[in-house]
């Protein structure tokens, strides 16, 4: 496989301290890869750099062949990289159907003139777009029946799958995942990442997640990376990451790693996963 994102020595600072700090990290298209590491770790930063939220202090963040280190977010978002939030930002007071059209909105082409003039080809555009956004909302399991429902008045599980849909409205080659089954109860989260599967083997797209649920992480991810303190500690399978004392100590401490050196697979149950990650995450 080739390389979609090739992160090389990326590091970020805000004034004196160091969230990220050189941090090689590559994706395989066509992969799920997992990103992990206990509150603070660097993870969300991680993300916001991918996205253009944040610039790279040092090192390149190149994405099919381009470097985007100081790129604009919507610039990003039209190179082919979508995203969900750790906490929901959907436009509470739109429709469901509204939202995912706005995360269309990178790929339409009327102007203006045309919007002002109602020219027949915005209307066939318009058309298409709004079709295309309920096949989005039936693809997430959301359903069409909801398409005029207000966001804010969904279920909480509903307006996560309301936030997939929006993140694939952008028609994005690397989709990124930011705790998406974060509060959701063993149903819901089962059905989400059932969806991420779905999302990779139907649509063929490349997809990058945050989620403090191990169970999801490991049982999804075909290669996991770990940062703690801004730092890359561990990388592999999942299976070769779960029996890795560094990565056991950064969640459990130094006692549990000793333990777990030459036993089986480490399931970690981060009592914080429910919890906002500081800004530094």
């Amino acid at each position: 496989m080739s390389l979609l994102l090739d992160a090389r020595g990326i590091t970020k600072r805000f004034g004196g301290l160091t969230a990220v700090s050189a941090v090689d990290f590559q994706i395989e298209r066509g992969s799920i890869v997992g990103l992990i590491g206990p509150n603070g770790a660097g993870k969300t930063t991680f993300f916001n750099m991918i996205t253009g939220l944040y610039t790279p202090t040092e090192g390149q963040m190149i994405f099919d062949g381009e470097v985007v280190n100081g790129s604009k977010p919507s610039d990003v978002t039209k190179l082919g990289i979508g995203r969900t939030f750790q906490n929901i930002r959907l436009f509470a007071n739109l429709s469901a159907l509204e939202n995912v059209l706005i995360g269309m909105h990178c790929r339409l082409h009327t102007t203006l003139l045309g919007t002002l003039l109602r020219t027949p080809s915005m209307r066939r555009e318009e058309a298409a777009a709004k079709e295309r956004a309920l096949e989005l909302l039936d693809y997430v399991g959301l359903g069409r029946q909801y398409a005029n429902v207000t966001a804010k008045n969904l279920p909480y599980g509903d307006q996560r799958r309301l936030e997939v849909a929006r993140a694939l409205a952008t028609q994005p080659k690397l989709l990124l995942l930011d705790e998406p089954t974060a509060g959701m109860n063993p149903n819901e989260t089962a059905l989400l990442t059932a969806l991420i599967r779905r999302v990779r083997d139907e649509l063929g797209l490349t997809v990058l997640l945050i989620e403090h649920d191990m169970k999801v992480v490991m049982g999804i991810s075909e290669r996991v990376t770990v940062l703690d303190r801004g730092v890359k500690i561990a990388e592999g399978t999942p299976h070769e990451v779960q029996t890795n004392p560094a990565v056991v100590e950064a969640y459990l401490g130094t006692g549990h790693a000793a333990k777990g050196k030459g036993g089986g697979p480490l399931i970690i149950n981060d009592p914080n996963a429910q919890q906002a990650s500081p800004p530094s995450a």
